[in-house]
């Protein structure tokens, strides 16, 4: 069978007057899957908002220092809480939490208090995890509703079985236990990754 060069096959379209056919239909075509993309793609939009899913990576008992006041600033009261270690425990991950931390926070105007932790994690086979942490605590005029939600960043070694933190959107809540007396001070932070 003889191949035509692209000037060939438009002459014969031409000729047997499909040319003009076969662009509309070319074009309804790609006007129709592009409309059809537009609207899976909001379709899915609106459902996965709608249903987000988390699964629980770990638990963590966080010790904490004696807060340092730094004072007011230009954007509010600053202070600092060193972290001084603790443990963690998952499902597929467990070990100590390094006391070379701190969370600095920021108590804004309006009264909401934002944290900024860094700190790290120590694996029972070894590795060490990176994680920064932000939260942001508001308690509500009306009825002290209690809200505290954070976002975490992850920095897993590559090469190592922790490697699948850095592809992912982690979740955190922050509670705060209350103390027997003598108890030394901690906080409970739950790490989710939102699927």
């Amino acid at each position: 069978m003889p191949v035509l060069s692209d000037q060939s096959l438009k002459t014969q379209l031409k000729k047997m007057k499909l040319l003009p056919k076969l662009t509309l239909i070319i074009a309804l075509l790609a006007i129709g899957l592009s409309g059809s993309k537009a609207q899976s793609a909001s379709d899915s939009t609106n459902t996965v908002f709608k249903s987000f899913k988390t699964e629980l990576m770990w638990e963590a008992k966080v010790k904490i220092g004696q807060t340092i006041n730094v004072g007011e600033s230009k954007r509010g009261v600053r202070r600092v809480i060193p972290i001084l270690g603790g443990t963690f425990k998952g499902p597929d991950i467990e070990g100590t939490i390094l006391p070379l931390g701190e969370d600095w926070q920021l108590v804004r105007p309006d009264g909401d208090t934002e944290l900024y932790a860094r700190y790290l994690l120590k694996t029972n086979d070894g590795h060490i995890i990176h994680v920064l942490n932000q939260a942001l605590i508001h308690v509500g005029e009306e009825n002290n509703e209690f809200y505290c939600k954070s976002v975490l960043d992850l920095e897993a070694p590559e090469n190592s079985p922790y490697d699948f933190l850095n592809h992912s959107v982690f979740i955190g809540t922050l509670g705060f236990p209350k103390l027997s007396e003598g108890e030394d001070p901690y906080v409970i932070i739950g790490v989710y990754k939102l699927l």
